[in-house]
């Protein structure tokens, strides 16, 4: 137990010796002379938060209704895209 102790303060004392980068160059003149920003009430932003945006119900039935017309168009487009005098002719130039 005694050893940890004698190694966790060795590790704090070792990182005590860095260099603390210098920060001041960062802030420019105009960041200076900025004007602190607004404040703002946080009740309606947390009232906004909990309304739900979408209805799980309206979701579900347009989400279903997207879903049949795919189905439906998906259908149509497995057929056949010629009708049978085109097929024939189609047969006949290949042989």
């Amino acid at each position: 137990m005694k050893r940890a102790h004698l190694l966790s303060a060795l590790l704090l004392l070792t990182g005590a010796c860095t260099q603390f980068p210098d920060l001041d160059p960062t802030l420019t003149p105009a960041l200076e002379a900025a004007e602190y920003p607004t404040l703002v009430p946080l009740a309606p932003m947390l009232a906004a938060a909990q309304t739900p945006g979408v209805e799980p119900a309206q979701a579900a039935a347009t989400i279903d209704a997207r879903v049949a017309a795919l189905r439906s168009r998906a259908a149509r487009l497995r057929g056949s895209v010629l009708n049978g005098p085109e097929r024939q002719r189609l047969e006949q130039g290949l042989s």
